[in-house]
C-alpha cells in the first residue's frame, strides 16, 4: 500500500503524463485535492479526487469529479461525473453524470438523495 501523507508526496507520484499509477492500493492521509489526467490504483482512499479518468478496483472519497470513472465499488459523499462505470455506487447526497452510469446497484444514503445521467441512460445489470 503506498501511503500519502503531505501534497508533495502525492506530487511526486504525478509522471510527465500528468497521470498516477500506483500497481498496489493508495491511501491519501491529509487534507489534499488530487488533479492528474489518470489515476490507476486498487483502492483509493482519498477526501478530494479530480480526475480526466479514474480506473480503481475501489474508491473511497468524500468528493469524485471526474470525466470518467471506471471502478469496481465507489463509495462517496458526492459524484460529479462525465461516465461512470461501477460495480456498486454508493454515495451520500448527490450523484450526476453527464453521459452514462452503468452498475451493478446504486444507492444514495441521505433520504432525499438524487442520481441522474443528465444526457444518457442509467443501466443497472
Amino acid at each position: 500500500m503506498k501511503i500519502i501523507n503531505t501534497q508533495k508526496e502525492l506530487e511526486e507520484l504525478i509522471d510527465s503524463n500528468n497521470s498516477i499509477i500506483i500497481n498496489d492500493n493508495l491511501d491519501i492521509r491529509c487534507d489534499i485535492c488530487i488533479d492528474a489526467g489518470n489515476i490507476k490504483a486498487g483502492y483509493i482512499n482519498a477526501l478530494n479526487i479530480d480526475a480526466g479518468n479514474i480506473d480503481a478496483e475501489d474508491i473511497d472519497a468524500r468528493n469524485i469529479n471526474a470525466g470518467n470513472i471506471d471502478a469496481g465499488n465507489i463509495d462517496a459523499f458526492n459524484i460529479d461525473a462525465g461516465n461512470i462505470k461501477a460495480w456498486d455506487i454508493s454515495y451520500y447526497a448527490f450523484c450526476c453524470v453527464y453521459e452514462s452510469i452503468t452498475c451493478k446497484s446504486i444507492i444514495g444514503r441521505r433520504e432525499n438523495s438524487k442520481h441522474f445521467a443528465l444526457d444518457g441512460p442509467i443501466t443497472i445489470k
